[in-house]
């Protein structure tokens, strides 16, 4: 239900809607609802922009292998969204991505290398 609002299929589009909906399955242990919700918090979808929230969400789903939360706790280590900013906790996260074959995870484990190199 929480996609079918979140996309308007079948229903009209309503954040809120599928910002509850994610939650419920996300309480429930199922993955993609929990980096569903995280998405929510970070992008401020039918709920108020909360980067901790955020990153508390994406943690769950990426702790259970979910490729585009491990993605975005890379991003969020890296940016210090959320959490504190700390770029080898970055980097943990955007190898686990990468092994799993997500290329911009793969790109932006290359910048980290070179940056790495110079400094």
């Amino acid at each position: 239900m929480g996609v079918c609002y979140h996309i308007g299929q079948g229903v009209a589009q309503d954040y809120q809607q599928a910002a509850k909906w994610y939650l419920k399955a996300a309480k429930q242990g199922l993955v993609r609802a929990q980096y569903n919700l995280g998405f929510c918090y970070d992008k401020g979808q039918g709920v108020s922009q909360d980067y901790q929230q955020a990153a508390k969400w994406y943690l769950k789903a990426a702790n259970q292998g979910y490729t585009e939360a491990q993605y975005g706790l890379g991003l969020y280590y890296g940016k210090g969204l959320g959490v504190a900013q700390d770029h080898q906790e970055a980097v943990r996260w955007f190898t686990k991505a990468a092994k799993q074959g997500h290329v911009q995870a793969q790109n932006i484990l290359s910048i980290y290398a070179n940056n790495f190199k110079t400094n």
